[in-house]
């Protein structure tokens, strides 16, 4: 049986008790609790119209339209398919019940800037993987980021702000990204067949940021680039996609499973055991390591800051240190690897576009010179090509709220305790919002070009606001690097007539493993 998570306290007191904060990082600062002057209506305006009058398919009693997603027109990972035929029966903002959890959807960016602008310090969310919640509470492990809210929530993003959401902090980690991505690139020229292809990219790409996280959390090479079919480490890999199978399964399900052990709930428990019990066991090993490099005055200035941070915050108990951990390692393998593979095939499948962020990347990061964080950030088409590939393949179908007083959105009044969806992935290739909105064109994303005309909470691949996703800094620079190493070294090419699209695993993930040739530059 797993241990629980507090079961290296000691570790954790010894450490605290001989290791000095480290000094690159400051004195966090105090979020402030007041909100903006562009506040929703009040929900006492007369004007408002009744929550129930707020349109959407009617469903069943209780369980609402799950049948819709079972045995009717829908099935699970088509659930944002559903979204955007409901977006255009009903328009901007309509409702839906499933298994008792009535959540109004949200389709317009001025919704949006406003609700944002509204919040307080601590806005509350539904958790992304409900039964990952229950399950943690039940293992007494630290709910994590993701599903927890109030103080608790606030408590553990204000002590890893510093850390993990400041650029100039996230820098200090680019060396240990940079030298897995080099490796990642060797084993693509060792595997690719006779025509340069590499087939199921998509679990490579998760070797890759498996590795990275490792590098990053515990300064560790794990040899998942390496790993083969039926290892640990690709156990490992296959448990983290099986766990989101599980839990989109459990959410179009009677819940059942929160009352009575079901099979599907038995199986989850299982494959968070092994996934929890495998981040415990490395920050366990590590605290041991750095307690022993203290112990002889061999801990060097920066050796594995990424924990020798976590573990010097007294605000932070050890179990919290091991989600933070497991949540960068979960999150790589959960929304950057296939965010990467979407990347990857924006560029494959628009050859002169590919070409012209080469031509930046040869100018500002020549073959053979170091890559650094400085190269990285003068290669701006770099970065609007990310962005307009988060266009095409975003990572989720929403960004979530929970209202914590009644207000008035569109019209209609929204009860407390009313789950919000604001799904703005149904509206990232609509003409509304965007010129030539089926054509991939990172030079919208340009100063000087049409940028300025494009509403900024339309594209938010990452959450808003104090809820931003908090590993939003390292995802991007993993992406950064991996994507300047691979064109730097090779034409991209998507050779398929298939087009890649996505489906919902309470995320959105590739719908097929990928197949990109990799062709040698001159």
């Amino acid at each position: 049986m797993l241990s629980k998570a507090g079961g290296s306290g000691s570790l954790l007191l010894k450490v605290r008790r001989s290791f000095p904060r480290n000094s690159s990082f400051g004195k966090l600062p105090v979020a402030s609790s007041s909100t903006t002057a562009a506040t929703f209506n009040s929900a006492q305006d007369s004007s408002a119209k009744r929550f129930d009058e707020i349109p959407g398919p009617k469903g069943l009693p209780f369980i609402g339209t799950l049948l819709d997603y079972r045995i009717g027109q829908y099935r699970p990972t088509t659930f944002h398919k559903a979204l955007l035929d409901r977006h255009k029966q009903y328009g901007k903002i309509f409702k839906q019940k499933i298994m008792g959890r009535t959540t109004v959807h949200l389709l317009d960016p001025e919704f949006y800037r406003v609700w944002f602008q509204s919040e307080d310090k601590t806005p509350h969310i539904v958790p992304l993987l409900e039964p990952v919640k229950i399950y943690r509470k039940k293992r007494n492990f630290a709910a994590g980021l993701g599903n927890s809210n109030g103080e608790e929530w606030y408590k553990v993003r204000s002590a890893i702000q510093q850390l993990m959401m400041r650029p100039k902090e996230v820098t200090e980690f680019f060396h240990m990204a940079e030298g897995v991505a080099t490796d990642f690139l060797e084993r693509i020229r060792r595997i690719r067949d006779k025509n340069g292809e590499v087939g199921n990219f998509l679990n490579e790409a998760k070797k890759w940021t498996l590795e990275t996280s490792s590098m990053t959390c515990f300064e560790k090479r794990l040899g998942a680039l390496e790993c083969q079919p039926g290892s640990e480490l690709q156990k490992t890999i296959d448990i983290n996609a099986a766990s989101l199978d599980l839990s989109t399964k459990l959410y179009f399900s009677l819940p059942i499973y929160k009352y009575f052990s079901t099979p599907a709930w038995r199986d989850l428990i299982d494959k968070q055991d092994s996934f929890h019990g495998k981040a415990k066991e490395l920050v366990d090993a590590t605290t041991t390591k750095i307690q022993d490099l203290m112990k002889k005055g061999e801990l060097k200035d920066g050796q594995y800051g990424f924990m020798t941070y976590l573990l010097s915050r007294k605000d932070l108990e050890y179990k919290d240190a091991v989600i933070i951990a497991l949540s960068l390692i979960g999150d790589g393998l959960i929304t950057t690897s296939p965010a990467t593979v979407g990347q990857l095939y924006c560029l494959a499948t628009n050859p002169a576009k590919q070409e012209k962020l080469y031509e930046e990347v040869c100018r500002e990061a020549p073959k053979g010179e170091p890559l650094t964080s400085e190269r990285i950030n003068r290669m701006p088409y770099l970065k609007a090509c990310v962005k307009e590939a988060f266009r095409f393949f975003p990572t989720g179908p929403d960004v979530k709220r929970v209202v914590m007083k009644d207000t008035m959105i569109g019209g209609y009044t929204i009860p407390k305790g009313t789950n919000l969806e604001m799904n703005n992935f149904a509206l990232l290739r609509s003409s509304e919002y965007f010129d030539d909105p089926e054509d991939y064109l990172p030079e919208r994303w340009l100063r000087g070009e049409s940028a300025h005309n494009i509403h900024p909470y339309l594209l938010t691949p990452f959450g808003y606001g104090t809820r931003m996703c908090p590993g939003r800094r390292f995802a991007e620079q993993d992406m950064y690097i991996i994507i300047t190493k691979l064109i730097q070294n090779f034409k991209i090419r998507w050779n398929s007539k298939e087009v890649l699209s996505q489906e919902y695993k309470m995320v959105f993930i590739p719908d097929r493993p990928a197949t990109f040739a990799f062709l040698d530059r001159e």
